[in-house]
């Protein structure tokens, strides 16, 4: 690890031992060790901190450096490295790495240790943490616990770090920093300086405590110019594969992005929309090519895929598939909402910071509406009702072309009756059989038929009559729900 003497410098100044950090000369028994890194890896996480230190070699009050003669390579128990029992012990959450230095011709020894995620780290299966400059029990501190445990809850994929201790024109070189000020049009600084304050600030890169720098996996995975650069994300790339009938037996093109979502997100658009059907329409005095899907489905459809997908499922990233009857985005992960409280439920993402920066970089509005615009454009051009699906570990949202109506699969009438009904509720509107028709395109004649339709989604209980007493001819409906 680089700058070492620095990071040890820069804790000596601290007035005292903390939550964080502990201090120790020659006491090096395995067992402290251990008990230790589960109660600074807790601590670090209860106090919002991404590394907690141990540091040998340094006096517990005056901070002097004495050296030490522990060695973490030579210190064995039961025939194991200390670092290899340590982990045998520990549990599988717990990321620790041992550095030595050398400090004033004498020698130090530095454990870094990463924060919990998810679970408290524990060791020889107890939870430890901090309590002042001592290591206690976490069962012995129900309140400390408990707090624990709600920032265990909120931690988050974004501030993990994808790559540290770089320089700060390192850090940059590895970033697309270019589109974050063309996007918010802000003149783009010349100074460094100032462009690593608007990177820190909005916590695409980090400042380390060994005086360098992190990028965030929020940055990494929003602009990162190459995502193999960074190990923990490079398989969160979005994939594009077109194939050539309505099978996945004939693959006619297949894409990968390498950039990050921000930094590629309007090129995807365009490569998709390029690669879609279209239709010649006829605009005043103009002919035009029109995508047989509305832009804004799948648009919304490929950056919710983006912002809330599930980042802890590894291995597997975003794809669209596109058929020739139909565009399959999916992602990892399932929506935190009911699928069928899509429409008019609040926002509520898993990623809130990368969302709420995807908001101001104008690649989502972080206020629920997506599904809305979705369903509403499908309906204005008369496509049926984008479909939702929930397979094991991700979400597949599927957006039809036109077809003829006999052709829809009952399931998916049923669907769009469904949210056609949220569609006129969140209108202030409500579910008639002519606006039903209208919605397919169908002429009166398909009244029986709609009437059908809709008898089905109130018996399961998609929909309901606003006022059961009401003559058929006359009847109107809303969701199950409003």
């Amino acid at each position: 690890m680089e700058n070492l003497n620095l990071l040890v410098n820069n804790l000596r100044r601290m007035p005292t031992e903390t939550g964080w950090l502990e201090f120790k000369h020659n006491n090096y028994k395995p067992d402290t060790i251990g008990e230790n890194i589960s109660a600074l890896a807790n601590s670090a996480t209860l106090l919002e901190k991404d590394c907690s230190y141990m540091v040998w070699g340094i006096h517990s009050e005056t901070h002097e450096v004495l050296g030490t003669e522990f060695d973490q390579y030579t210190l064995k128990i039961n025939g194991q490295e200390i670092e290899n029992w340590l982990r045998t012990q520990l549990s599988k959450n717990a990321d620790f790495e041992f550095h030595s230095v050398q400090i004033n011709d004498k020698k130090v020894v530095v454990l870094i240790i990463k924060k919990a995620l998810y679970q408290p780290v524990s060791f020889k299966r107890i939870d430890y943490i901090r309590v002042g400059s001592y290591t206690k029990k976490l069962i012995d501190n129900p309140t400390i616990q408990a707090k624990l445990w709600d920032r265990l809850r909120s931690s988050n994929f974004e501030e993990q770090i994808a790559k540290d201790n770089l320089p700060a024109e390192e850090a940059l070189r590895l970033v697309d920093y270019t589109t974050y000020f063309d996007i918010l049009e802000i003149p783009m600084p010349s100074d460094i300086g100032k462009i690593m304050h608007y990177m820190l600030e909005d916590g695409i890169i980090v400042s380390l405590d060994n005086g360098l720098f992190g990028i965030s996996n929020m940055g990494a995975v929003l602009f990162a110019k190459h995502l193999s650069n960074f190990s923990s994300i490079f398989r969160k790339t979005i994939r594009v594969v077109q194939y050539s009938e309505n099978n996945r037996l004939n693959i006619l093109k297949e894409y990968t992005s390498q950039k990050g979502y921000v930094s590629e997100f309007k090129n995807l658009i365009n490569y998709v929309d390029a690669l879609l059907p279209s239709q010649e329409v006829i605009n005043g005095a103009f002919r035009e090519k029109r995508s047989v899907y509305p832009i804004k489905a799948f648009r919304e459809a490929i950056a919710n895929a983006l912002i809330h997908q599930d980042f802890s499922i590894t291995g597997t990233g975003p794809i669209i598939e596109i058929f020739r009857n139909r565009i399959e985005i999916t992602n990892p992960g399932h929506p935190l909402v009911d699928i069928k409280r899509i429409i008019d439920n609040p926002p509520k993402s898993r990623n809130e910071k990368l969302a709420s920066l995807m908001r101001r970089l104008k690649i989502c509005e972080e206020l629920g509406t997506g599904w809305d615009r979705m369903a509403i454009s499908c309906e204005l051009d008369q496509l049926p009702a984008p479909r939702i699906e929930l397979y094991e570990g991700s979400t597949r949202v599927t957006l039809f072309s036109k077809m003829p109506f006999s052709n829809i699969p009952f399931d998916d009438k049923l669907w769009a009756c469904y949210l056609h009904a949220c569609v006129k509720h969140i209108e202030g509107e409500l579910i008639t059989n002519q606006s039903l028709r209208h919605r397919f395109g169908l002429p009166n004649t398909f009244s029986a038929v709609i009437s059908r339709l809709i008898k089905s989604a109130v018996e399961e209980k998609l929909i309901k009559p606003l006022d059961p007493t009401t003559a058929p001819r006359h009847m109107k409906y809303l969701p199950i729900w409003g």
